[in-house]
């Protein structure tokens, strides 16, 4: 999956003498955490988030003191170095991008102009769709040989079940002999599936049937 697909198309700016107040209005009316800054050709700047704002922004016990500061530009606390994407790079690329940088969300650039945004909620969203958790499914775990040729076998058990597969996953374990495949399938009821998997002699570390049964 790639970027263009899950991004934020609504891009909410502002420009680099626009007020803090100005953001912290924005920031309300539309309900975001961030507001990408431009310059006159509309071109990515900076970039400020409530936190900026709460950064800035003087205690409860303080709150009518320094009301001028809220009339400085936005540039006086934006950040300048904004990391970004293309919108065709890859949904887990960016993932990585998030998790590594610690940042809350990514403007998305293409032939220099803001096309899109992503935010950590998207991507959560993203995960619970390719997770096939947003639907009703049970979840399934089966350890196996870390060799070739394991979820093709799997699978075909699951077919001669007559049993749809919503997502599957793929863990490693701590024995790199070995391997965690984690399925989303479409059932309610997995204890047949779970028999019959065991059955062929593979090792269902989630849900164990005597759980299932108590």
């Amino acid at each position: 999956m790639i970027i263009d697909e899950i991004m934020n198309r609504r891009i909410i700016t502002l420009t680099t003498d626009a007020t803090i107040q100005d953001a912290i209005e924005i920031l309300a009316n539309f309900r975001i955490r961030h507001i990408l800054v431009v310059d006159e050709l509309e071109k990515m700047v900076g970039i400020i988030s409530d936190r900026d704002i709460r950064d800035v922004s003087p205690s409860i016990f303080h709150s009518n003191e320094h009301k001028e500061d809220f009339q400085k530009p936005v540039s006086s606390i934006m950040k300048t170095e904004v990391i970004s994407a293309h919108p065709l790079d890859f949904v887990e690329e960016i993932s990585t991008l998030f998790y590594e940088h610690h940042i809350g969300c990514l403007p998305i650039i293409e032939d220099e102009k803001i096309v899109g945004i992503v935010t950590e909620t998207d991507l959560l969203h993203t995960l619970v769709v390719l997770m096939g958790a947003h639907q009703p499914s049970s979840h399934i775990e089966v350890r196996v040989r870390n060799i070739t040729g394991k979820l093709a076998d799997l699978a075909s058990i699951f077919k001669e079940m007559n049993v749809n597969i919503n997502s599957v996953l793929v863990y490693p374990c701590n024995d790199m002999n070995y391997k965690v495949l984690v399925f989303r399938v479409q059932t309610i009821d997995p204890r047949g599936i779970i028999e019959a998997i065991k059955k062929e002699g593979y090792d269902v570390i989630w849900p164990t049937l005597p759980r299932l049964i108590t």
